[in-house]
């Protein structure tokens, strides 16, 4: 049974336990915990209430607090953390209360999970369950400790760098909660430590095996055979958390914590970081595994075959699929019935490199100020509604700037309505042309939502290789190189080609020039990140560990036309400011209401 079907059984179920039903015995008897061990699906429930509480996002959200996007959203609490309402006791960001709620359960149930009656008649098939069950709470709870790490870990004002309290047991109501933070390195390590536990005990895939002489020998020496493995470990179990999974989760820590935000008391280098990175990407062949096609087509409706069924080769794990028009009612421009809520900003469209390969900044780019869209990078079009760009076959054009469409429509201008777009620009990854939100026409297609892309994890793997060893050193003894990782995602952008999308003779001469120095192949990594994880959540972390400067105003382009002649003017101009304070506020705060209540707990430096 898929997760959110069990979801579905199951959380109605569990409803009726409040915190204290789980602390204490039921009024009349002791139900609930012997329960549990005799109804299996009930001590399940446990688990899958942690993957309830996974902290995925599965739309674009915490973009717009950065300099990527704006929302038209007054009201929208990113909005107002980005313009200095960001305090201690206001965070939109936490994960404090969701994650911290998340390892009690898992916590509960690893406490309990041996004693439970899975497969009472077959001693293998009980084995089996309870290694596969107690991987995935393993790894669960290495992940909800990495979102805790990466949301609330910091420097408080003895300079020691800070984690949260590590809980690997649950607590009760004779627990002590005033537990002090442990240092970031012991959190990384419980994660890890937690990580391979995971991997020790699930499959990297859940799939079916075809012979017996496939059981693993642990198995096979109690009595497994075929029917039962695949029953426990096979296709059935696809889109639970597997041992890739906690691979790909420990290189992510990994990376986090091998950051400059980090590193200097964190325990993990960069080096560290790259081989975890290698080892989940080892098991796709390396760059031979790389999706040609994995910078869009994942979740449009060019993709239809790998959207309706389980394999995708750009993505590494994933929510099931849902089919609805909720993220196009969201985010399609007015005229096509959306509410345009996230606005792409021109910090980011200035991001985007001319198809030479170029920065717009470099002289010898071909940029024109006069024609800013033209022989760009087709990641613009891809990811980015600007200006003039057809959406929909058969719809008019839509136009961001100052003056009508072919249709006289003018709902699509820059500020024209509330529903209009800030910047000039209007989203367009993520989203589906095929989808019509209109409630009177209404059509709703399927959306994939990932929570790990394999594009993340390479990404990932080219920042800590030429950190650690430079751009072309293959240090990890993987087969690539953080060049060659950065080459295969442009050349699958198709940069470095002509209008007509052949080679150009000179090949990609600005990564060239970036592979001799390795600052400058550090900052075309990032820039190669940004554009390729835009709109996935993932700036706002970035910036922050990167340390990098949290205040640059987010702008937009003002065009107009010439009624006469019909030229367009372009002008950048400022649209919202950013009130960060980065001599604090790269690391997020312990919610005040937490060290109002408890002594132990530190504060991170400058929050109050």
């Amino acid at each position: 049974m898929k997760t959110r079907n069990i979801l579905l059984l199951l959380i109605g179920f569990l409803a009726f336990c409040s915190c204290q039903d789980m602390f204490e015995p039921a009024d009349e008897n002791n139900r609930q915990e012997d329960a549990m061990y005799e109804e299996s699906k009930y001590a399940e429930g446990l688990l899958i209430y942690g993957y309830g509480r996974l902290p995925y996002l599965t739309t674009t959200q915490t973009d717009i607090a950065t300099d990527d996007a704006v929302t038209n959203n007054q009201n929208s609490n990113y909005k107002l953390m980005a313009e200095g309402a960001w305090q201690s006791d206001n965070n939109p960001m936490s994960q404090w209360d969701n994650c911290k709620d998340g390892i009690q359960y898992i916590n509960l149930f690893l406490s309990k999970v041996e004693k439970v009656k899975w497969a009472p008649s077959a001693i293998s098939k009980q084995k089996m369950f309870i290694d596969r069950l107690k991987g995935e709470a393993f790894g669960l709870r290495a992940i909800f400790y990495y979102y805790l790490l990466q949301a609330h870990g910091g420097y408080a004002n003895d300079d020691q760098l800070y984690g949260v309290p590590l809980l690997t047991i649950a607590e009760d109501g004779s627990s002590d909660f005033n537990q002090p933070r442990a240092t970031f390195a012991d959190c990384v390590k419980q994660c890890f430590a937690d990580c391979d536990s995971a991997i020790a005990l699930l499959p990297p895939d859940y799939e079916n095996i075809s012979t017996d002489a496939e059981i693993p020998a642990k198995y096979k020496e109690i009595g497994a055979f075929l029917t039962s493995y695949n029953l426990v470990f096979g296709a059935k179990a696809s889109g639970l958390l597997s041992g890739k999974v906690a691979e790909a989760t420990k290189a992510q820590i990994a990376l986090l914590a091998a950051s400059p935000a980090f590193r200097k008391q964190s325990g993990v280098t960069s080096e560290e970081a790259a081989k975890l990175c290698a080892d989940v990407l080892k098991r796709i062949g390396g760059l031979e595994g790389f999706d040609k096609t994995g910078n869009k087509d994942w979740y449009s409706s060019a993709y239809k075959p790998f959207i309706e069924t389980v394999a995708n080769p750009e993505i590494l794990w994933r929510e099931d699929r849902h089919k609805n028009a909720d993220q196009e009612r969201e985010n399609f421009p007015p005229t096509l019935y959306g509410s345009g809520r996230v606005n792409p900003s021109q910090n980011l469209v200035d991001a985007f490199p001319m198809r030479n390969g170029r920065p717009i900044s470099d002289k010898n780019s071909g940029y024109d100020a006069k024609n800013p869209y033209a022989n760009r990078d087709p990641r613009l079009a891809d990811n980015i509604i600007y200006n003039g760009a057809i959406f929909k076959t058969g719809k008019p054009a839509i136009i961001t700037g100052n003056y009508p469409n072919d249709d006289n429509e003018t709902d699509d201008n820059i500020n024209s309505i509330a529903t209009s777009t800030r910047t000039g620009y209007y989203l367009k990854k993520l989203l589906r042309n095929d989808v019509s939100p209109l409630s009177s026409s209404l059509i709703e297609q399927q959306h994939i939502y990932p929570r790990i892309r394999y594009t993340e994890i390479f990404l990932a793997y080219a920042e800590a290789a030429n950190d650690a060893w430079g751009p072309k050193t293959d240090g990890a003894g993987v087969g690539f190189t953080a060049y060659d990782v950065i080459k295969a995602i442009r050349e699958r952008a198709g940069l470095a080609t002509s209008e007509y999308g052949l080679p150009l003779p000179e090949g990609d001469v600005y990564l060239e020039e970036c592979a001799k120095d390795k600052a400058k192949m550090r900052d075309l990594i990032r820039n190669e990140r940004r554009i390729e994880l835009c709109f996935e959540n993932k700036r706002f972390w970035d910036l922050r560990r990167w340390m990098l400067p949290l205040n640059e105003s987010v702008k937009g382009m003002d065009i107009k036309r010439n009624e006469e002649t019909g030229e367009l003017t372009y002008k950048i101009f400022d649209v919202e400011e950013r009130k960060f304070d980065s001599s604090y506020q790269w690391y997020g705060p312990i919610p005040k209401s937490e060290i109002l209540r408890w002594s132990n707990l530190k504060q991170n430096k400058g929050w109050k």
